[in-house]
């Protein structure tokens, strides 16, 4: 008798345990969320914002670091300060050239007004030698005619045309020295344009230094936050080595894969709804950003084993950056999340995906 209690408050116990299990499985699929339906299509992924390292331009020592992890900085703020010694050095001597350049050029000018001066003063010489010459001309024809006439002797007539000889000489040498004092004052022209060419080349190497030392002055090249201090100061860097690596919150987004089924049915520009683990309660507008043109397999990450099977589309979801910018305390990268795009053009978003973003 005994025994066939105790069958029986087995079988009652195992009835209560399947009808529990029966309601506990009903129940789960009652408050299970299986989505907005066929209409709509979900991948996961994390959110992304473009990345950008700040390096330096030159090898050199960090002098200074004037922003933490977490900073929110905005474009053209000075964020790394290089030291910048040598480059000073340099530019102190190039401005010493530069100086002894300029005074190259007032001494070349001079020397040309000098040869100038010597070409005036070679040109009234052969204008006096041409008038020498004339006038001998004229007492070699006047003792000519004297001689014929023989009112004058042969020895007047011979010192008569030797000097008519000698200024012709003169005169000769007078031209020439014209010529050399032309070909010296083109020697100095030459000179001044090779001193006016070294101040140039000199001022050029002014300019270089100081947009050397412009450039060890790192700073942020658009907004974002300062996400990693890579390198601390006093730490010496090779030519492009990274300092910091700060994120672009006004450009962020969401990656996630779509199978081709669905992918070719999205469109540029096409709505998400952006539902992030940490916040179930928002939904975050965005739209698509990029759909990609060839099919690849979803990372392991991101799907079970049996889909990875299948050949997927990378797609990107682009949040509103004036959204963004109303919230940039909020905007964390990395938080993992779903995407959920229209697979029918035609369907309407549900109630569950109403844009819902914080005050």
């Amino acid at each position: 008798m005994a025994k066939t209690v105790s069958v029986k408050k087995k079988i009652i116990l195992l009835s209560i345990a399947i009808v529990l299990v029966v309601l506990g499985w009903y129940g789960w699929n009652q408050l299970n969320d299986d989505g907005p339906g066929e209409g709509f299509a979900s991948g996961n992924g994390r959110i992304e914002a473009t990345e950008i390292d700040i390096a330096t331009k030159f090898a050199g020592r960090i002098a200074e670091i004037r922003v933490r992890e977490g900073d929110l900085v905005t474009a053209g703020q000075p964020l790394v300060s290089m030291q910048v010694d040598v480059l000073q050095a340099q530019h102190q001597e190039a401005v010493a050239s530069h100086n002894e350049a300029l005074q190259s050029v007032v001494a070349a000018k001079a020397q040309v007004a000098l040869r100038e001066s010597d070409v005036a003063t070679a040109r009234a010489v052969v204008a006096q030698r041409d008038a020498e010459l004339d006038a001998a001309k004229r007492r070699l024809a006047r003792s000519v005619k004297l001689s014929k006439e023989g009112a004058s002797s042969q020895q007047e007539l011979d010192d008569d045309q030797a000097r008519t000889r000698s200024a012709q000489a003169a005169l000769v040498a007078a031209q020439a020295q014209v010529v050399s004092a032309q070909s010296a004052v083109h020697a100095a022209k030459a000179q001044e344009a090779g001193t006016v060419a070294r101040v140039a080349a000199a001022q050029a190497t002014i300019d270089r230094i100081v947009a050397d030392i412009t450039d060890s002055e790192l700073k942020a090249p658009r907004d974002g936050r300062v996400q990693l201090r890579i390198a601390q100061p006093g730490e010496v860097l090779a030519p492009g080595g990274r300092v910091l690596n700060l994120v672009d919150l006004s450009d962020v987004y969401l990656t996630f894969f779509l199978p081709e089924t669905v992918a070719g049915k999205v469109a540029l520009g096409s709505d998400v709804r952006i539902v992030l683990d940490a916040a179930p309660h928002l939904v975050i507008p965005a739209k698509v950003s990029f759909v990609a043109s060839t099919a690849q397999f979803t990372p392991k990450t991101v799907e079970t084993a049996s889909e990875r099977q299948k050949l997927m589309f990378r797609v990107r979801a682009q949040i509103d950056p004036e959204l963004l910018l109303r919230h940039l305390d909020q905007v964390k990268t990395g938080l993992p999340g779903v995407a959920w795009v229209k697979a029918d053009a035609n369907a309407q978003w549900p109630a569950s995906l109403s844009v819902r973003v914080p005050e």
